[in-house]
């Protein structure tokens, strides 16, 4: 079973280097985690995956890594400087600042009083000064997605690549967002990982389109060990979508503190692109967007037959890496009681998501001749490029396999004394049933290979 509390999951991540509290010895800051030795394979594995289902097995869609500092203008039409704020409320009592949408019968969290202020907007983006004097005139913000970079830069991959819709760019980059509660470990931050994809259709395709990558998005998230059955669909009312939605599907994931959005398939239709271009009035352009006078583009595409420009609907299929982590990390928990009476802690990775691959652990820690053939299988095991290998020279093999059972290991080898002095052979253990083979040196690598394939 996933872990039944979160308390368990920032436990391990902590004790094992996935993830750790920001600034911790100057007290920590809040909304803010960093990521461990194992934390950042598991978070670079994730963002891979993505990665691989979005751009690379796919023909349809560009890649992008735009800059976090964002021009003031482009956030403006965007609609974000107007819309981009969360209700919050003051404790007159113990002076702590909530969100008003996340109070219950309207009684502060912390002290439990009703003597509230009245709910104001308070906008979440950050802000930055600009050049060499901060005189409050020359600013940027720190991008609170990375989508309106993708939006602004449509022409460019369009002219570059002769991309025609359908077609899509992908992008995965840090977002900020100046949260006024953030809560519940990695699930809500300051500053955070996106997986964006805008995918460009036709005016009319929409629809299907939308309904194309919910269903994309649910075979993604299983083939990461996250199944459908821990998963809810939850159709977004007209009255809660985004200014910039026509239909939005949220992925609900049933994390350890309650069912709540993984990754949200929006419907965005022609209102980003139209908002940033210039001269609307000549373009078919169905959203109601803020008439654009700044920005010098057309983000539209021509129709070479009747000569008449369109501007794409897009659909947004948007998810965020920690939660993402966290969903993987919960899955992946268990603890299994054993046949002696004991039990063990397994966080059962698929292998494409396992932070260590393989564990090389040679018998005896000062032997010559067991260490230096495991460190020379270890680097050949590194070669394969299939992630990290790791040799831990520790002695104490019962304990290794524990550790690396709680961290994620699927295989470990031991060299032993077998291995130098009669056939050439190492014991591998599998991580999730515990069964030890003998398997030659030289049939190693084809074993590993075969064993990680999810």
């Amino acid at each position: 079973m996933p872990a039944s509390t979160m308390e368990e999951l920032v436990a391990l991540a902590k004790r094992r280097g996935f993830i750790f509290q920001s600034s911790e010895i100057y007290g920590g800051l809040q909304g803010m985690y960093d990521y461990g030795p194992l934390g950042v394979e598991l978070k670079n594995n994730l963002k891979a995956a993505w990665w691989r289902a979005m751009v690379y097995e796919r023909d349809d869609v560009e890649g992008l890594d735009a800059a976090i500092l964002t021009l003031p203008t482009t956030l403006r039409y965007s609609g974000h400087e107007a819309t981009f704020t969360d209700p919050l409320v003051d404790c007159r009592n113990c002076k702590a600042r909530w969100r008003a949408d996340h109070l219950t019968d309207a009684k502060c969290p912390g002290c439990g009083s009703t003597d509230l202020t009245e709910p104001r907007d308070f906008n979440l983006m950050f802000k930055t000064s600009v050049g060499p004097v901060d005189d409050g005139t020359s600013f940027a913000y720190l991008r609170p997605e990375t989508a309106q970079a993708i939006f602004t830069n449509f022409k460019n991959v369009l002219d570059s690549t002769s991309r025609r819709p359908p077609f899509g760019i992908a992008q995965i980059g840090k977002a900020f967002r100046n949260e006024i509660t953030p809560r519940n470990f990695i699930f809500r931050v300051r500053e955070f990982e996106q997986m964006e994809l805008e995918f460009f259709v036709p005016p009319g395709d929409d629809e299907g389109w939308h309904e194309h990558w919910v269903e994309a998005r649910l075979d993604w998230w299983e083939a990461q060990g996250v199944p459908r059955s821990s998963l809810e669909l939850y159709h977004v009312p007209a009255d809660e979508l985004a200014h910039y939605s026509k239909a939005t599907v949220d992925v609900m994931y049933r994390f350890p503190h309650g069912v709540e959005e993984l990754e949200g398939i929006a419907n965005r239709t022609d209102f980003d692109l139209g908002s940033h271009t210039k001269n609307q009035d000549e373009l078919n352009i169905s959203a109601k967007v803020t008439n654009n006078t700044h920005s010098n583009a057309r983000l539209a595409v021509q129709d070479l037959q009747n000569k008449t420009w369109q501007v794409p609907y897009v659909i947004e299929p948007s998810a965020g890496v920690d939660r993402g982590v966290l969903a993987v990390l919960n899955e992946a928990y268990r603890v299994e009681q054993l046949d002696n009476g004991g039990e063990r802690t397994v966080l059962a990775f698929k292998p494409h998501l396992a932070p260590i691959k393989v564990a090389v652990l040679p018998l005896k820690k000062n032997h010559d001749g067991i260490v230096a053939r495991a460190k020379e299988i270890k680097q050949n095991l590194q070669k394969l490029g299939l992630g990290r290998i790791l040799y831990e020279n520790t002695g104490n093999i019962g304990k290794g396999y524990r550790r690396h059972d709680e961290v994620g290991t699927p295989l470990c080898v031991t060299v032993d004394f077998q291995t130098i002095e009669d056939d050439d052979t190492v014991t591998v253990r599998d991580r999730d049933t515990m069964a030890q083979e003998r398997v030659s040196v030289e049939a190693l690598a084809d074993y590993v290979r075969a064993r990680l394939a999810d």
